[in-house]
């Protein structure tokens, strides 16, 4: 049965975590040399277990980064649960791969997508209520301490700033429609060259470079217009 091998998912998957999350995505298209992408792919359909996981062994980890990386106000849960959903959606929906990108291309799309989907609905919860604060300073039940952990993470006032600065571009980048995104998020994000993006998109180089030249002026435009309070029209 097909899930035997996708089962994997479901057990969790957290490799991202071991390397820092800044650094780039792997090229993780690397086959054995008896093995291509293609074959790769065409052994997942047939529902080979080991070519699953093969497959997640390939993609998980980069997919965790780039969530990561595009939203670091995201905990290490949040990504974890993202790329769950996202390899979800690629089990049940990898018969619909054209091959016309890189099969990790085609990953990180959906893993835009699960997690814009999810930053609503975290957001939704917020504005619903959500989960009861807890004080910091709370003391542990089963102990009675405080735990206070070293942590190798920037200062306090670092990470406010940076949470701040991506938290403005995550809402500009939502101003901005749909062609806009999906070009920024897989260039900045994704770190694809223009030549995958434009497989992935059907466009010509050209017409990456220029749209994406566009697109970044209404980025610019929209972050000045949430720094003066003002909403920005939707850009195609």
């Amino acid at each position: 049965m097909l899930f035997n091998g996708p089962g994997k998912v479901l057990a969790g998957r957290r490799e991202w975590q071991t390397t820092p999350f800044a650094c780039q995505c792997e090229d993780s298209e690397m086959m054995t040399s008896s093995e291509t992408e293609a074959q790769l792919v065409a052994r997942c359909r047939e529902g080979d277990r080991e070519a699953w996981d093969r497959l997640f062994d390939l993609h998980y980890a980069p997919a965790g980064r780039f969530v990561f990386q595009l939203s670091p106000g995201f905990s290490r849960e949040d990504v974890e649960e993202i790329c769950q959903e996202t390899f979800l959606a690629v089990v049940g929906n990898l018969r619909s791969f054209k091959g016309r990108s890189r099969l990790q291309t085609w990953i990180f799309r959906i893993a835009a997508n699960k997690s814009r989907d999810y930053r609503q609905r975290l957001q939704a919860a917020k504005r619903g209520g959500g989960l009861a604060p807890v004080s910091l300073d709370a003391e542990s039940p089963d102990t009675g301490l405080r735990l206070d952990p070293p942590s190798p993470l920037p200062g306090p006032d670092a990470m406010l700033l940076q949470a701040e600065r991506m938290a403005q571009l995550g809402a500009a980048l939502e101003q901005l429609g749909q062609p806009c995104r999906d070009i920024i998020e897989l260039r900045f994000f994704g770190d694809l060259s223009y030549e995958e993006i434009s497989a992935e998109l059907e466009l010509n180089s050209k017409t990456v470079s220029s749209r994406l030249s566009k697109c970044l002026d209404h980025l610019e435009k929209a972050l000045n217009n949430l720094c003066r309070g003002k909403s920005a029209p939707s850009s195609v």
